[in-house]
């Protein structure tokens, strides 16, 4: 039997998509940032952007076209308003979806929230090497 492999921590990158959030009120992205620390990664960037699809794929392409970025997390614009771009934004980008992280999310929202876990879109994805995750902007959805 091989021995375990060694913790290697990721570099991970927080997007906080909002039309009204500023560092001073960012929950969601504070809990992201935290909880990436606390599991021993090191958050390298961090920003928040408007719900804009152009502005949206504009950041998250710069952080994949940095090979030092290995994940990038993104919390916000996964409803159903019109407002809510995320998905369409980001998809685009991905060059392989990690399938299942969508429906786990919703698996455990369900047993806390209800039906009411179908308003999420939360995907994930593959692009150039680095895994990005789309969460809702709620800071108990985050955690």
């Amino acid at each position: 039997m091989s021995a375990p492999s060694p913790f290697v921590p990721l570099n991970i990158a927080v997007l906080t998509v909002s039309d009204t959030r500023t560092a001073e009120n960012d929950t969601s992205g504070n809990s992201l940032d935290q909880g990436a620390k606390e599991a021993g990664h090191n958050v390298v960037d961090r920003a928040i952007v408007i719900d804009d699809v152009y502005q949206l794929r504009a950041q998250v392409s710069k952080w994949i076209a940095d090979e030092s970025i290995h994940a990038v997390l993104v919390t916000g614009g996964t409803g159903f308003t019109a407002r809510d771009t995320t998905p369409e934004a980001l998809s685009v980008l991905f060059d392989k979806d990690v399938e299942g992280f969508g429906e786990l999310f919703r698996q455990i929202s369900y047993e806390e929230i209800g039906t009411s876990t179908i308003q999420s879109r939360a995907l994930a994805g593959m692009a150039n090497k680095t895994v990005i995750f789309c969460m809702p902007g709620s800071t108990n959805a985050c955690k």
